[in-house]
C-alpha cells in the first residue's frame, strides 16, 4: 500500500513538473511577443525615416543580365 502512495505521488510529481514547464514556455512566449510588437513598430519607423531621407521612392530590380554558360 506504502508503494501505491509513493509511486502515486511520484507521478503527480512528474504532472506537476510538465505543467510547470508548459507555464513558462507560455510566459516566454507572451514575453517574445511583446518585445516583438514593440521593436517592429519602432524598426518599421526607423526604416520610414530612412526610406524618407533617401528620397522615398523604391528602387527599380535590376536589368536582367546575360545568361547562358
Amino acid at each position: 500500500m506504502l508503494r501505491k502512495m509513493i509511486a502515486s505521488l511520484r507521478k503527480t510529481e512528474r504532472g506537476a513538473t510538465a505543467i510547470e514547464y508548459a507555464l513558462i514556455a507560455a510566459l516566454i512566449a507572451v514575453a517574445a511577443i511583446g518585445a516583438m510588437t514593440l521593436v517592429g513598430g519602432g524598426l518599421n519607423a526607423t526604416f520610414n525615416t530612412v526610406s524618407g531621407k533617401l528620397g522615398g521612392g523604391s528602387t527599380p530590380a535590376p536589368a536582367p543580365g546575360p545568361t547562358g554558360g
